[in-house]
């Protein structure tokens, strides 16, 4: 059986855009764009843009917080929920926030989350530095 031929993507505004050496802007594909935007929201604190005062996750507000297995499930909780309300095009499979072996002041954080209209399997992960205390 052929596989169903899809519409073209949608287009997107490139959040983090470059031109190119002509000047061009160049919109991203589907899976660039929604990882861009992961990012944007994961990083931008609710307030900090003028005309959307809600949105964000804020996950840089939790960063001078202990190392605690309290504060990854608020971690957790900030991603799932900010990614739920922000990202429609993804549906997330798993959310991981574990400590750092060897270093008490860093987590590391793992997303994997498929694109809803490709049912493309992805994953995104960062690293913070939180306070600087042992982890429970």
């Amino acid at each position: 059986m052929a596989d169903p031929i899809l519409p073209p993507e949608p287009l997107c505004w490139p959040l983090l855009p470059l031109p190119d050496p002509d000047g061009r802007m160049h919109f991203p594909a589907l899976a660039d764009s929604v990882r861009q935007l992961i990012e944007v929201v994961l990083s931008t604190r609710p307030g900090e843009q003028l005309m959307r005062p809600s949105f964000g996750g804020g996950l840089e507000n939790l960063l001078n917080e202990p190392n605690t297995v309290t504060t990854r499930k608020r971690i957790h909780d900030l991603i799932e929920e900010s990614l739920a309300r922000w990202e429609p095009r993804i549906d997330v499979d798993a959310i991981s926030v574990d400590p750092v072996a060897g270093e008490p002041g860093t987590v590391r954080v793992e997303i994997a989350y498929r694109i809803k209209r490709t049912q493309l399997a992805q994953r995104a992960g960062l690293t913070l530095v939180m306070e600087a205390r042992a982890a429970n």
